[in-house]
């Protein structure tokens, strides 16, 4: 799955590190998910949508 989670976050102005504390994750997690090693949980998903001001869909592309 593709994700414009590196793309979202430089947009807003936000560290990696930001992102991190706002969704309650590690800043290693954050960047598993911006290199495509890691498909976060659908909890996971929301809390980064929300601390974004997007949507799921606006991060993460699913090609099925």
């Amino acid at each position: 799955m593709e994700n414009r989670l590196r793309t979202l976050r430089r947009t807003r102005g936000m560290t990696q590190q930001q992102l991190a504390d706002t969704a309650e994750v590690s800043r290693q997690t954050v960047i598993a998910i911006e290199a495509g090693r890691f498909n976060p949980s659908v909890l996971l998903a929301f809390r980064l949508a929300k601390a974004l001001g997007v949507t799921i869909e606006d991060i993460f592309i699913f090609e099925g």
